[in-house]
């Protein structure tokens, strides 16, 4: 089974790399995106060392990464589910000897592989030659980032996954979809640090999953979470990434009860 996995992985990294006008454009928009969120944010510093507990340093990085992080861990896979119920073809894949969600889950996972290898690490080196980016210090580093990033890919996919599954109920979600997507980018911290939010906002948004998609891992490769703490967010993601399960688990269940009495 992990063999199928693998191969469905690999599938979807190869279809990726036929689209290469997509990729090359892609790193380049991404660069403006940087760039733009770069100089309206030394703006907004206008020569102050600090706001919110970040420096200009600080806030460069977390710019840069937030956005390449974002190649990584984004995902068409609500979309793909929604068609995939639309046109009838889930019916045939769910009678497959494979667990429907965790293909899609493979092929988000290859299309992210593609985005961090060809798009994101790229994407950085090229946005380092024109602006003071500073990298993790030690492997150590690199490594915690990492795991960061995987599981903050885990939650997302997971989101992404239960408004899909949606679709068996509702038929047509499009709307709900597009406004997750909208609530994911601005909640997670990728459009602004959630230290800047207020304090209320702040409250709230710590029992909800949306900052430990961006927000962790882009402060972690900032420098901005020293180590201990860095321990303490992994673990955090990791109780998301599990806790997430539980809904879309029965989730699932009751959508295959639901497109049974359909077929009937």
């Amino acid at each position: 089974m992990l063999r199928l996995y693998a191969e469905l992985i690999r599938i979807r990294f190869l279809t990726m790399l036929a689209y290469r006008v997509n990729y090359y454009s892609g790193i380049i928009i991404y660069g403006i995106n940087i760039g733009a969120y770069y100089f309206l944010w030394k703006a907004i510093y206008a020569g102050q060392q600090n706001l919110a507990g970040m420096n200009v340093e600080q806030m460069t990085v977390y710019v840069a990464i937030a956005w390449m992080s974002r190649a990584f861990y984004f995902n068409n896979i609500d979309f793909e589910i929604a068609q995939d119920v639309r046109e009838g073809k889930v019916a045939i894949e769910m009678i497959r000897p494979y667990h429907y969600l965790s293909v899609k889950t493979a092929q988000a996972f290859g299309e992210g592989l593609f985005r961090l290898l060809f798009f994101a690490i790229p994407g950085m080196l090229l946005v380092s030659l024109f602006l003071p980016l500073a990298f993790p210090p030690s492997p150590a580093a690199w490594g915690v980032y990492l795991v960061s990033l995987l599981l903050a890919f885990l939650i997302n996919t997971e989101l992404n996954l239960l408004t899909g599954v949606l679709t068996f109920f509702f038929f047509r979600n499009d709307g709900m979809m597009r406004a997750k997507r909208v609530i994911v980018d601005l909640l997670s911290g990728l459009i602004l640090p959630i230290s800047f939010f207020p304090g209320w906002a702040q409250a709230i948004m710590n029992w909800l999953p949306f900052q430990a998609i961006n927000y962790y891992p882009s402060m972690i490769f900032a420098g901005a979470i020293d180590p201990l703490q860095a321990g303490d967010v992994i673990l955090l993601q990791s109780i998301w990434t599990v806790g997430l399960l539980l809904p879309l688990t029965a989730l699932w269940r009751r959508a295959r009860r639901n497109l049974v009495v359909q077929g009937g």
